[in-house]
């Protein structure tokens, strides 16, 4: 008879020989003891954790006369016709080389028949992810309404690529990759089974390298033990699996943690001249790293023994570096293991890890080699000297601060005047004095009642920016803004979207187009006095004041002397709701806001009733004469 591999020999034909996997057994068991057998079921679950093998102990146990505890018996033609895959009712289907559409509707036309010689017909069909999309929708109709004594049993590694409507239909049961012990464990029961010698630290390393699968760990050991004749030997595993002796790995972290990239750099090409896979080397290194991180959390974490290491080891390890500088060695391990994924010389790249891990800095309690001590006195005083000079530096410009304030910090303040000076604040006269030639004071008052719903339609930055302004002059299609500081002028000036979004806003809520013009506030008094000079209003002032309207005198009412001086200058037009002609300047108020001849404007040359309309009912004080 031709050689059988170890994991088709020992393939378990019992639940309770499937390893790790307790939780799936006992439900399938009590299924099949209360007789509660669902028409489908998803297996899913990584490789070598024995999908496939629970799906023919499942098929047995349904059909076997003699099942126990829900258990087959192995012993009777229809188990062991199953096992030798003798028995027509139990097909199994591999979905990666039979996707199409027609391979699952020959299943579903024949799945209408009845078992033969089972209880149930049971399709085992594996990697079902593979399937195509016709062949999925012609699997769902089957699944929808399952034919008397049919069983679907769906495996696969991959369960994400089922759709929903199929995964609904069926029973899932997650399969979990199978733990180092539980692997170490099995391997010892068959090593023993085979009266083969073996050493348990050679069976660590395999159930290591087998990274959860039992079926990888049982097809590794198989070549151990055709590589040493069978025998299992730990210098054979680490030889066949491409891992590092504990040994060498606790050598290669020590001078890591002390720096010393030499050493660490001489053994890492020693541990690559014995032929070690760069990946495992560092999927190794990860793993040691791993562990020692948990030993420092807790002893309890980690099993000792499945290491390869003891106590003592661990306590060295443990206090060599901290926490902190493991976590950055994982992250440091992680990034180089994705860059050696498509190179051709690994060895690069492990020497660069090798020199950026002694690198790391310890921010723990490092047992890291100290200097001599008198090598280590020499460079703590002169970082003693350097602090103290420091000191006494900091110490001399704290006194010249506290002089220069004595003295009115005038030295402080020369440095920021030339900053200061060297701002042009630019006014663009051709946008104010329109907006000025038309100004009254109603127009300013509806718009400053509206200020703050303006605001509201700007955003955060346009509102904090417009915080330290306000409008000072307004016509009927344009608004005059002052800024406090300049510096706030020029960023406005030149924020075209802030300009865009106030003259937005102010349409909305006005109703009517408007011009938004900025001026710096400590230049607004001067700009206002020139555009009255200009356009001649002390000549006008004094001709109003002569003409007979200006002087009639108002019996029984005299009105407040600034404001009736200024009402006097009121033209005699009796347009008043035309707007001034340019040559008609605007006059100021008492809180310096500027309005146009037209405030002044009334229907008789009544001074009285001018100031009110000019300076509001609330300002203009009668008496009698």
């Amino acid at each position: 008879m031709s050689y059988q591999a170890l994991y088709r020999v020992w393939r378990p034909q019992r639940f309770d020989e499937l390893v790790g996997q307790q939780i799936v057994t006992q439900t399938l068991k009590n299924a099949i003891i209360t007789n509660q057998i669902s028409h489908a079921y998803l297996f899913a679950g990584p490789r070598g954790t024995g999908k496939t093998s629970a799906a023919k102990i499942f098929a047995k146990a349904v059909n076997c006369h003699h099942s126990k505890d829900g258990e087959p018996c192995n012993q009777c033609e229809i188990c062991q016709a199953i096992t030798k895959g003798q028995l027509n009712d139990v097909i199994e289907i591999d979905a990666a080389s039979n996707n199409g559409v027609e391979e699952i509707r020959d299943i579903r036309d024949k799945a209408k028949y009845a078992p033969t010689q089972a209880d149930y017909k049971v399709y085992i069909i594996d990697e079902v992810h593979m399937l195509s999309t016709g062949a999925f929708n012609a699997l769902l109709k089957t699944l929808e309404e399952p034919p008397a004594n049919v069983i679907f049993i769906l495996a696969t590694t991959e369960p994400h690529k089922i759709p929903l409507t199929i995964i609904s239909r069926v029973q899932r049961f997650d399969f979990h990759r199978i733990s180092a012990q539980d692997a170490f464990d099995r391997m010892k029961y068959i090593l023993d089974q085979k009266n083969v010698d073996y050493e348990e630290k050679a069976l660590w390393v395999i159930a290591n390298a087998a990274e959860g699968g039992m079926r990888d760990a049982l097809s590794i050991l198989d070549q151990v033990l055709s590589f040493s004749d069978n025998e299992v030997k730990l210098d054979d595993a680490l030889l066949v699996t491409g891992s590092v002796t504990k040994q060498l790995l606790k050598k290669y972290f020590l001078e890591l943690a002390h720096h010393e990239s030499a050493q660490a750099l001489d053994t890492m090409k020693d541990i690559l001249a014995e032929g070690k896979d760069g990946q495992r080397f560092i999927e190794d290194l990860i793993s040691f790293i791993r562990d020692v991180l948990l030993y420092q959390e807790s002893p309890d974490l980690i099993s000792v023994a499945a290491t390869g290491l003891k106590d003592e080891d661990f306590k060295e390890l443990s206090a060599a570096v901290s926490a902190a500088s493991l976590y950055q060695m994982i992250d440091e391990l992680n990034d180089i293991q994705e860059e050696m994924r498509f190179t051709t010389h690994p060895d690069v790249y492990l020497e660069v890890l090798t020199v950026k891990l002694c690198q790391i800095k310890d921010g723990g309690t490092a047992a890291a080699p100290q200097p001599a001590p008198a090598q280590a006195a020499q460079p703590n005083l002169a970082a003693n000297t350097t602090i103290k000079q420091l000191q006494q530096e900091i110490q001399q410009l704290q006194q010249t601060v506290q002089q220069l304030r004595a003295n009115g910090a005038g030295p402080a303040k020369k440095p920021a005047q030339p900053r200061v000076k060297q701002r042009k604040v630019q006014v663009n006269l051709g946008q104010i004095y329109p907006v000025l030639g038309a100004a009254t004071r109603k127009d300013l008052v509806n718009l400053q009642n509206l200020w703050g719903d303006m605001l509201n339609h700007l955003t955060v930055p346009q509102r904090s920016l417009l915080h330290v302004s306000k409008p000072v002059a307004a016509s009927a299609t344009g608004v005059i803004v002052a800024f406090n500081y300049a510096f706030l002028f020029q960023e406005a000036t030149t924020d075209d979207n802030l300009i865009t979004a106030m003259e937005s806003a102010l349409q909305q809520l006005m109703g009517s187009e408007y011009k938004v013009v900025f001026v710096p506030q400590d230049k607004w008094p001067q700009i206002r006095k020139n555009y009255i000079k200009e356009h001649g209003l002390g000549h006008r002032k004094h001709a109003a004041s002569s003409s007979p309207a200006s002087t009639q005198p108002q019996p029984h009412q005299t009105a407040a002397p600034a404001p009736q001086d200024k009402a006097a200058t009121a033209p005699t037009s009796p347009a008043l709701a035309e707007p001034p002609l340019p040559e008609e300047p605007p006059v100021e108020d008492d809180e310096g806001n500027v309005v146009s001849p037209a405030d002044q404007s009334t229907d008789s040359q009544d001074p009285v009733t001018a100031a009110k309309q000019l300076f509001g009912d609330d300002i203009v004080k009668i008496e009698d004469n």
